[in-house]
């Protein structure tokens, strides 16, 4: 039996939280126990609290940790890896649904004494035929999976074994900062994709702009500061992947679509560089995204 502690970093998550909550109550486990569940709420300003703190009168493993001002994911991340009791950790936010298996095939993989980090496989709720930013999701989270599947790379909801304590608290892309730390002590990574999660991407242009800047300027702060490339930074992957996920999908939309996605990203990486390289700005605090904070 191997034990985790599940750690969610949560801010204004009020349309989200109990239908995430529920989720992950309903795990069905064999090989894995959820000791305890830590929730991060940083500076929330809605009903975050109050929603679960009901879940915590129902379920003793839930506990609550508030940030009293919204520092920046990479601070509640720290704070739970500070607090939790066990080597394996998952972290999670609180804007996703998991599939039923999720936990149990995410954390299983530890029983290999040299696996250090797992990632599971997202899949966006969004419609992939809502126009072009409706594919952009699914072609972006098809690319990942792709690629992952040959060179893994850890997005949305992870584990890993405790050997570290902290992340760089300027991060912004928590998982690529936690993927160098693995390595560098020699665990492997590995992608799980029966580890299924069901997130909401970007619905709108000016925040799919918004997000995908901010992840690239973060994947630049960990290549430049600690020396390490996520694997989808690698152009060559990118087109191998591009290429499968076409022949599967050979939509004449798609294919239509596709170069202007590709247009939208590089827009994206490019405004991200600028923050990174000229701006000297750091996406600590994220902005917040409403449109894919509705599940």
């Amino acid at each position: 039996m191997i034990k985790c502690s599940i750690g969610v970093c949560v801010y204004n998550e009020e349309k989200n939280i109990g239908k995430f909550l529920e989720s992950l109550l309903s795990q069905k486990l064999g090989r894995v126990k959820i000791d305890e569940v830590l929730i991060i709420i940083s500076g929330s300003t809605d009903n975050t609290y109050k929603i679960v703190k009901k879940y915590t009168l129902k379920e003793s493993k839930i506990k609550i940790i508030r940030q009293k001002r919204r520092e920046g994911k990479a601070s509640a991340v720290n704070l739970f890896v500070g607090k939790a009791e066990n080597e394996v950790l998952v972290l999670l936010g609180g804007d996703i649904i998991l599939d039923l298996n999720t936990i149990e095939n995410l954390v299983s993989k530890f029983k290999d004494s040299e696996v250090g980090m797992t990632g599971v496989r997202p899949i966006p709720l969004n419609d992939i035929n809502d126009g072009l930013i409706g594919y952009a999701a699914h072609l972006l989270w098809g690319l990942h999976h792709k690629i992952s599947l040959t060179h893994p790379k850890m997005g949305e909801v992870v584990a890993f074994r405790r050997i570290f304590r902290r992340i760089p608290v300027l991060s912004s892309v928590d998982e690529a900062n936690i993927e160098p730390l693995i390595r560098g002590q020699g665990y492997k990574i590995v992608y799980v994709p029966e580890a299924k999660i069901y997130n909401k991407a970007a619905k709108t242009i000016f925040d799919y702009i918004k997000q995908r800047k901010r992840i690239y300027s973060g994947h630049l702060a960990v290549k430049y500061e600690q020396s390490y490339e996520v694997a989808t930074l690698d152009i060559f992957s990118i087109l191998k992947a591009l290429f499968f996920f076409l022949r599967e999908n050979p939509r004449l939309r798609y294919i239509f679509y596709t170069p202007f996605v590709i247009l939208l990203e590089a827009y994206c990486r490019f405004l991200g560089w600028w923050d990174y390289r000229i701006a000297k700005k750091r996406h600590t605090v994220w902005e917040f995204v409403k449109s894919t904070k509705e599940l």
